[in-house]
């Protein structure tokens, strides 16, 4: 089972790597340098983004320079993007655009033939016939639409000569420049969507880590049973050799696991093998043979489903978790395994010791505990992306400059908190000491000695100040 614990960790450094590599998208600012084509490129630049949601069907409503969609347009079904949709609702360019309305040109005129011309081309047909489109295939539509039709409009151009600043050079600048600003969107929020896809990858590898933590007593059982049996074929085998003690390949733990109808259905969908692992799956049976708690039970007079059940338990807790051969197999088999070893092996002991207590065949943790737990991860990232500025000022507010230098704060402190920020104002189930401890523990295991003194610190007086503000509402 995936739990809390885990999805946290997994959020912060995910998170961590994203926010490091991010190709942040941002409305370009006015050129420093005040010439006639830079004057005129930042406003066909405003002009045009501004032009591409009234294509889509998006128009300016109030004083506040929100777009919204006209439910009766054509153009509404014709071109309402996935890109359109969020320029739409992007600030910055909502603000851009109402500051500077009053300079932006106006193509109201031409936006009939200009849309009747898109929805004739050839590179709007090809678009329209795919049946699955994502931001890549809207920007490179666009890209093009922008260079053959609307650049190529001598309307347009007409139109753009009315403007005491116009220059050739400024509008081919400008329509460069919104080329730019579409492809820099596309390129963050595709980095976005890779974090939360990486999000969903690891969750689910630590979930097949589980599944392997319990094959490996049948794996290792496997090659102890062909160990007995080339004994038997030795060209002078003893008597030992032809009538070996088989209570450890006859465990009764290891037969149901072999027969667990939740395992057969996971391995149908997640095949998993030990193929490449020979070598360090027979480091990890000569440990278990050499261990005291095998001695122990072969020696016992007699066993039973608890016995064999309480076995692998101690053998998993005491001689397979900590072995070298186990953390090299995870380490070449996969980058997110290691660390989620630890959490991972406690469900898997669960499982053994449940096993020896029930009747019937082995069943298996679940991958999440409920549906609050399998959207926590995300819910969590997305918000934290989404209001990573807000939470930023939160931490940037409490900051002593004088006792640490803001810019050599470790960041991954600074992650840390932010997701604390998050999980503290969108889950109101959770504790607030529930959520401090959790994000303590981890800035003190992946940050810094003096980390988790210092997002204590920090989340404290962050807290107090969202309940004063009525922004944090629970105890």
């Amino acid at each position: 089972m995936i739990n809390r614990i885990l999805i946290r960790m997994k959020v912060v450094q995910l998170l961590y790597s994203y926010l490091l590599t991010r190709n942040d998208f941002h409305i370009a600012q006015p050129f420093e340098k005040d010439t006639r084509d830079n004057r005129f490129a930042y406003e066909t630049y405003l002009s045009v983004l501004k032009l591409i949601l009234e294509l889509s069907g998006y128009q300016r409503v109030g004083e506040s320079g929100v777009m919204r969609q006209s439910l009766s347009s054509e153009r509404t079904d014709k071109l309402a993007t996935m890109l359109a949709k969020s320029l739409a609702t992007d600030t910055e360019l909502r603000d851009a655009i109402a500051k500077s309305s009053d300079r932006l040109i106006d193509f109201s005129s031409r936006i009939n033939d200009i849309y009747q011309k898109i929805i004739a081309s050839t590179v709007y047909n090809d678009f329209s016939k795919k049946r699955k489109k994502d931001l890549e295939m809207e920007v490179n539509l666009w890209t093009v639409l922008l260079d053959t039709v609307v650049a190529k409009n001598d309307g347009m151009i007409e139109l753009c000569r009315k403007s005491d600043n116009f220059t050739l050079n400024g509008f081919n600048l400008g329509v460069e420049l919104v080329k730019t600003t579409l492809s820099a969107f596309n390129d963050h929020r595709s980095s976005s969507a890779n974090a939360r896809a990486a999000l969903e990858t690891s969750l689910e590898k630590a979930y097949e880590l589980y599944h392997l933590l319990l094959l490996l007593p049948v794996e290792i059982t496997k090659m102890q049973f062909q160990r007995l049996e080339a004994a038997k074929s030795k060209y002078m085998p003893t008597s030992e050799d032809l009538n070996p003690n088989t209570r450890f390949v006859d465990n009764i733990f290891v037969q149901l696991m072999k027969d667990s109808a939740d395992m057969e259905k996971y391995l149908k969908a997640h095949p998993i093998n030990f193929e490449n692992d020979y070598f360090n799956v027979k480091r990890m049976l000569d440990d278990v043979l050499a261990s005291d708690i095998y001695k122990e039970y072969m020696e016992a007079p007699s066993t039973d489903r608890s016995a064999d059940c309480e076995l692998w338990r101690k053998l998993m807790k005491n001689v397979i978790l900590p072995s070298d051969a186990l953390a090299e197999m995870l380490e070449s088999s996969s980058v997110y395994w290691n660390d989620d070893l630890d959490i991972m092996g406690t469900f898997a002991l669960k499982t053994i010791r449940q096993s020896a207590s029930s009747e019937g065949e082995i069943k298996l943790l679940p991958k999440f505990k409920d549906r609050d737990d399998e959207e926590f991860g995300t819910l969590l990232f997305t918000d934290t992306i989404s209001n990573r500025e807000t939470y930023r000022s939160y931490i940037d507010k409490f900051i002593d400059a004088k006792q640490w230098d803001t810019d050599r704060l470790a960041f991954m402190d600074i992650v840390i908190m932010m997701v604390a920020i998050s999980e503290l104002l969108n889950f109101p189930a959770i504790p607030i000491p529930v959520t401090l401890n959790e994000y303590i523990e981890i800035a003190n295991s992946y940050s810094t000695p003096r980390s988790g003194q210092f997002v204590n610190g920090m989340l404290y007086s962050i807290i107090n100040y969202l309940k004063s503000e009525g922004k944090l509402l629970k105890d």
